[in-house]
């Protein structure tokens, strides 16, 4: 049984490293500029593209607090504050008190701020319909089941092997 395992294990490895430059490659497409200024553009906005992950950020997440919205974007917190201000200085966030700590100050959406996420919305369906045009629904389904699967595990910490 034991090369059975290694031959597993070794399987198990080199997909694991397919996967990782899979990941690399999505996030690389996903942290460039160029990505943001198209979707911003594809959704007619106007908006400074360093703003809009915030944005989005706040409305997927919020009301959340600009530790934790910082930690989502890789950012540093006093960055983030000051970004987050800029988007309340244009009224699509609000900063209010948490409801658990009142010490602590969340950002949520406003009205004029979730209408501007909708038009993102849209754009973002546009440009993966294009991108899924030549793909079977259920390879779509399966990604979509997968990834979500995959998100949620990666989500938890990790475990120390035994």
């Amino acid at each position: 049984m034991p090369a059975r395992n290694n031959v597993q294990n070794t399987h198990i490895s080199d997909q694991l490293r397919v996967l990782h430059g899979a990941l690399l490659d999505i996030v690389a497409v996903m942290n460039r500029p160029q990505r943001d200024e198209v979707l911003i553009r594809e959704a007619g906005i106007a908006l400074d593209r360093a703003l809009f992950p915030l944005l989005v950020g706040i409305e997927r997440f919020g009301p959340i607090g600009v530790v934790e919205m910082a930690d989502r974007v890789g950012r540093d917190y006093t960055t983030v504050s000051r970004q987050v201000g800029k988007l309340e200085s244009l009224g699509l966030v609000a900063r209010q008190s948490s409801a658990a700590d009142r010490r602590v100050r969340e950002a949520v959406i406003t009205p004029k701020g979730k209408a501007m996420t909708n038009l993102v919305d849209a754009a973002r369906e546009r440009i993966g319909r294009a991108i899924f045009e030549t793909w079977e629904a259920r390879d779509i389904d399966e990604l979509v089941r997968l990834m979500r699967k995959f998100a949620d595990a990666v989500k938890e910490e990790p475990r120390a092997e035994a």
